[in-house]
């Protein structure tokens, strides 16, 4: 496949792939009409003209139609992957062959990841969007010269809204980021479908468990928790959730699920899944009480959750039994298994989310790069919430696109609930 970039301006492992990849990327864009639409506005009205847009997010088929929705606006792109185990390399490859360099490996060590990173940073971006915030945290650590040359950014994921508050929160973030992650039409979504399915997805390909029956552990009750214990229990699995938030915790158990401290659910539960963007949350003492065959899988943005380097510490003998799957033999003769390297297994194992869900994310991601561009200047230094006008821009648009109709208010109810005095 041809490309007018030289090889020095992309990092793939095939660009043969292409073909592959582009039919790949057409069969998602049938399932995403709401950015189809965006991408069909932009090519009439080129919002992005001449804006370097250094993009740092999972190399999938749904991102690949987002970058070229990016292109079709006149914007100069480069992607490099937000995780060493999420790439596709077929679209890697099919994306170079659109003239958008690429950085981005399946299987990549830490040190080639960060080596992409810099190079999306070298592109001296004008707007980051990110996937965890690794772009921004290396921009802002490592290449301070290149900050004045920023507009603005956004972040795609909790993990990455929660360090860059912390950044804002010291006085370290350089510039306006919009948290695309709070979107009413991301999270509710992306967020609690999206990573429901697609986490039971990665599970059931790198295992071919049998849900039915089977005791699940989710960690974390936030939205993505909410999506894979549901998923689970639709499954048929019975389904505990260990949590830190009291309020959390309560709507878990009004939900329906038995609700305990992971440590008492250690010895009974049959898989463990994190999704909490916190460190160490299964650790030491859970593995020494695990029962033998216990499987356990991540789908927080980090490999942090599980605590793998305490794990292959305690373990005798570690082996890749199946793809994503390695077996960790215990002194005491048990079998634990850790799948994809304590890596996003939905994406390391499976797809990632179905493209109808990240059609909405990606909608978001394309607009609000263009109210970076139109309110440069006018942004504070800080984590914004998505416009409400674009939130709602969007919900309409993927209605419309489902064919549902709903009601609207009239006059009278508009007036109304502007009003005060009326009472009882």
């Amino acid at each position: 496949m041809a490309t007018t970039l030289n090889d020095s301006q992309y990092d793939i492992r095939d660009i043969t792939l292409a073909l592959e990849g582009q039919k790949r990327i057409h069969w998602a864009a049938l399932d995403m009409p709401v950015l189809r639409q965006i991408r069909d506005r932009f090519v009439k009205e080129r919002p992005l003209e001449g804006v370097r847009i250094s993009a740092c997010l999972h190399v999938t088929t749904e991102t690949a139609n987002l970058m070229l929705t990016l292109k079709d606006g006149g914007a100069d792109v480069v992607l490099c992957a937000s995780n060493p185990l999420s790439t596709q390399d077929d679209v890697a490859a099919a994306l170079v062959t659109e003239d958008i360099p690429v950085h981005a490996v399946k299987g990549e060590d830490n040190d080639r990841y960060y080596r992409h990173i810099v190079a999306a940073i070298q592109h001296k971006p004008h707007i980051t969007m990110d996937d965890g915030a690794d772009v921004v945290s290396t921009l802002h650590q490592e290449y301070g010269d290149l900050l004045p040359g920023v507009v603005g950014g956004t972040e795609e994921t909790t993990t990455g809204v929660i360090r860059l508050r912390n950044m804002a929160g010291s006085g370290r973030l350089a510039y306006p980021v919009i948290a695309v992650n709070d979107a009413r039409t991301k999270h509710f979504f992306d967020n609690r479908y999206g990573t429901g399915q697609s986490t039971l997805d990665g599970i059931t390909r790198a295992t071919n468990l049998l849900w039915a029956g089977s005791r699940v552990v989710v960690c974390g009750y936030g939205w993505c928790g909410r999506g894979v214990a549901s998923r689970a229990q639709g499954m048929g699995s019975h389904v505990i959730v260990t949590e830190v938030d009291p309020i959390t915790a309560i709507e878990a158990v009004m939900d329906g699920f038995e609700v305990m401290p992971l440590i008492e659910a250690a010895p009974i539960a049959d898989v463990f899944i994190t999704v909490t963007g916190n460190r160490d949350v299964v650790d030491r003492q859970h593995f020494a009480a695990m029962k033998n065959g216990a499987i356990m899988a991540n789908s927080g943005h980090f490999d942090v959750e599980i605590n793998v380097h305490a794990l292959r510490e305690m373990a005798t003998h570690v082996t890749e039994v199946r793809p994503m799957v390695q077996e960790c033999l215990m002194p005491d003769g048990r079998k634990l298994y850790l799948l994809a390297e304590g890596r996003l297994v939905n994406l390391a194992a499976a797809e990632g989310h179905p493209a109808s869900v990240m059609d909405m994310s990606f909608a978001n991601q394309a607009l609000c790069a263009t109210h970076l561009i139109k309110h440069q200047g006018t942004l504070t230094r800080q984590v914004h919430a998505v416009p409400t006008v674009i939130d709602e821009e969007i919900g309409r648009l993927k209605l419309q696109a489902m064919g549902v109709n709903i009601d609207t208010l009239t006059e009278a109810q508009i007036a109304y609930l502007a009003s005060w005095e009326s009472g009882t």
